[in-house]
Order: structure tokens, then sequence, then C-alpha cells
């Protein structure tokens, strides 16, 4: 199946009041274990790299896109690969030529001027290559080791005046909203703000994306979905279902020494995760 594009699968679920699933990859195996996922669920998804992971990788972004696009081309679902949480230019740059049909541009930490004019530019440079573009508004903390943000902290939450109005002057395809997710939560315990979220959808003509969902329990992915939420991120919780059964398997066979014995492993367990979380998505009540 050809490789399709971010745009077009986030348009699609709007359609169907339903959110597209898009899990952050590191290696091949991560690749490899969320496309092999998504065809036992039988739905689409996307691949997300993001600017940690090229930088994990020497900087380099080709040879993980590369292998990214070539698996998509012969998935049996619908795929795309979306470059996230872009904070260089020069990286936003090489989206294009890389394969990405789309980008997160990640201006969040500026002031809210400094974000609109950092956004507006990398809107309109993306739009003119063909790129869908996403930005954020409202700081979904947790990356770097950074805590979440307090509640009542300023950014805490996306102010849904403050999101159409962002939205209307940033030229943006999607927005991602802080709501109560953290990245790179380790337990499922996070509960969203479920009536800002309402107020958003409400106020937004774009799709909202869901960042640092992986700290959610299925009751509350659900609710988002429900409530307006059209893309929903996921990376930590691979991270989770690989470490965790090498581990495992290690504890149990000490003598292991050849790479493939393992890693199988830990990429048949970020498979069931993936096929987990995309049917909980899919079985969301439409608003």
């Amino acid at each position: 199946m050809p490789l399709v594009t971010t745009g077009e699968l986030v348009t699609a679920a709007a359609a169907a009041h339903r959110a597209v699933a898009a899990f952050n990859i590191i290696t091949l195996e991560h690749v490899e274990a969320v496309i092999a996922g998504a065809e036992t669920a039988a739905e689409p998804v996307v691949l997300q790299v993001s600017e940690n992971a090229v930088r994990f990788r020497y900087g380099r972004l080709l040879p993980l896109a590369r292998a990214a696009v070539a698996a998509a081309e012969r998935a049996a679902v619908p795929v795309a690969l979306h470059l996230d949480h872009i904070t260089s230019d020069a990286l936003l740059r090489q989206a294009p030529d890389a394969g990405f049909s789309s980008v997160m541009y990640d201006a969040a930490r500026l002031p809210y001027a400094e974000n609109l004019a950092a956004t507006r530019a990398a809107a309109d440079w993306a739009h003119a290559q063909g790129l869908w573009i996403e930005a954020e508004l409202g700081e979904v903390r947790g990356k770097h080791g950074a805590p979440p943000l307090d509640p009542h902290a300023a950014g805490a939450r996306t102010d849904p005046a403050e999101a159409k109005a962002f939205v209307a002057a940033s030229g943006v395809d999607a927005l991602a909203v802080a709501v109560g997710s953290s990245h790179a939560m380790t337990t499922r315990t996070a509960a969203l703000d479920h009536a800002l979220l309402h107020q958003l959808a409400a106020a937004v003509d774009v799709p909202l994306v869901l960042h640092g969902s992986s700290g959610l329990p299925d009751g509350e992915l659900r609710a988002a979905v429900a409530g307006g939420i059209t893309k929903v991120n996921i990376g930590t919780a691979l991270n989770l279902a690989m470490t965790g059964a090498i581990r495992c398997f290690l504890a149990d066979h000490p003598e292991a020494a050849d790479t493939r014995t393992y890693l199988s492993v830990g990429r048949e367990a970020m498979a069931r995760t993936v096929t987990e979380t995309v049917r909980t998505l899919a079985t969301a009540s439409p608003p």
C-alpha cells in the first residue's frame, strides 16, 4: 500500500468523529512493531520521528526516515510519516525530501507572541512545500525529564479564546492542546480536563491533537476522542513494552547473546501495545 499523508488520515478521522493513533519511533524495531500492530487491528497509523530521536541517531534524519518509508510502502494498512516536536528550522527543512507529509513545529516554550510569529513563519514555509503542520499552545510538559506543570501555572492549560485566535493567525492545520496529559509518564494515572477539551473543540476549527497519551488509562483515551481529539500521540508506552519484555527475557535467559532473540521479544511486545491502543481508540463513542 502506498505511503499516505497525515492530513488524509486526520481529515478522515475528524469526519468520522474518530482519532488516528500516532506512535513515536526510535529504532527499526519500533517501525516494524507499529506497522504490525496496526495491521492486526486493521487500522491506519502515523509513524512519528521526533527531534529527540534524530538527535539519538547522531543527528541524521534520513536513515530512520528511509526505513520507515520503505516499511510503510509495504504495509497492509494506510501509514503516514510525521516529523514531531521540531524546534530546529534546519531539521524542518529536511522534512519534504525525507518522505514526511507533516510536521509538528514546537514553539510552545516561547511567550505567546513569539510562539505565534515562529509558528506562522513555519506554517507558511511548510504549506509552500505541501506539508500539513501541527503546532502546540499551552505546554504539555514531561520531555527531557521536566516535571509536569502545576495545574494552576501559566501555560498549564490551553485557553480556548487564545487557541481560536492562534489558529486563525498562525494558519496551522492542527493544534496540540494542554488539557492535563504529560510526556514520558510511566504510569497510566493521568486525568484530563474534559470540560476544557469540549470548550476547545467548540472554539477551534482545526483538528485537536493530544500529546503525552501514554499516561492515560483506556477510559480517558476514549473520553478524549469523544471530546474532540482527532490525533493521539503515543511514545513512552512502546518503550515501556519493549524494555519490560527484554528485561524479562534476559532474566530468564542470562546466556543470551544474539540480539535477535531479545529484540524480537521487544518488538512483539510493542506490536501488542499498538494493537491494544488502536483498538481502544477505535471503540470510542462519537460525540
